[in-house]
């Protein structure tokens, strides 16, 4: 525990910059808190904003927006904690960095999937603490899996981590592969070079796997990384005929057309066993 919780509880902000978040998965993620940490040593505080509908997104982009400025912002919060994923992220960036201060600089976020795009351009900023892994949603799901993300929001837990982590100093970066696709190019696509990149993917065909591995690894910006490590391809969409590769071969065809090392497996996925990868050189 910091220094900074000893004087009452360590909070976690909880913060929706995507997808709808139905209140019933809410209740549902504050029961699994009181029932881990039942001395309230660490609280979960939820933005009001967590459960708006505006259409697919959990409120506007303003209201969003507002309501991760607000958090990041707040004194008394220890760190920032994605509510779930789905879409949205990245409608908001680039609206709320300027409004960041130095309060916000000095928090942990934690989040992965659609979250990756707020992660990223906190990462371009300087920001030194924001990281892949389980968000909120994922703790009502799998107790190990949140006391994971807790433990590493607290007070950046080194057994939360991905384990490759501990033994390469060479920064490193998880995205899902869909998401680190579109941001190339963009506003928000940090500077990867040597960089170990971890990709994970969910729900998406092989073909779809391959084409976006040959956009990704065709970009200058990638093509100056340290490597390319592969997490879980899960709940992969049957391809009409059979694509007849699997996703590790279609990672390493592709990193080897590209000349991007090829450095193995990453412990991160769309599943319970996904592992926490602080953006940078690990701490």
């Amino acid at each position: 525990m910091p220094d900074s919780a000893k004087s009452g509880p360590f909070k976690i902000g909880v913060v929706n910059a995507s997808s709808r978040l139905d209140p019933a998965r809410g209740e549902a993620i504050q029961a699994w808190m009181d029932q881990a940490y039942p001395g309230g040593e660490v609280q979960l505080v939820f933005h009001p904003q967590t459960f708006n509908k505006h259409g697919h997104f959990g409120g506007d982009d303003a209201t969003r927006a507002r309501a991760f400025v607000e958090f990041a912002n707040d004194p008394r919060l220890g760190a920032l904690w994605f509510a779930r994923g789905g879409y949205g992220a990245c409608r908001i960036a680039e609206a709320v960095l300027p409004q960041l201060t130095d309060v916000a600089r000095k928090k942990r976020y934690l989040g992965y999937s659609d979250a990756g795009s707020l992660l990223a351009l906190l990462y371009k900023a300087g920001f030194p603490h924001v990281a892949h892994g389980p968000m909120a949603s994922d703790g009502a799901r799998h107790d190990a899996t949140g006391r994971r993300a807790v433990d590493w929001l607290v007070s950046g837990d080194r057994a939360s981590l991905e384990p490759s982590l501990l033994d390469d100093p060479r920064p490193a970066v998880a995205f899902n592969l869909t998401i680190l696709n579109e941001l190339v190019g963009t506003a928000l696509e940090p500077d990867l070079s040597g960089h170990v990149i971890m990709l994970e993917e969910v729900s998406e065909a092989l073909y779809r796997v391959d084409r976006m591995m040959f956009h990704l690894t065709g970009q200058a910006s990638i093509r100056r990384a340290a490597g390319i490590r592969l997490g879980r391809v899960s709940d992969v969409t049957p391809n009409d005929p059979d694509f007849g590769l699997t996703a590790e071969e279609i990672v390493r065809y592709w990193c080897a057309r590209s000349g991007i090392p090829y450095l193995g497996s990453a412990d991160i996925g769309h599943d319970p066993d996904n592992k926490v990868v602080p953006f940078g050189v690990t701490r």
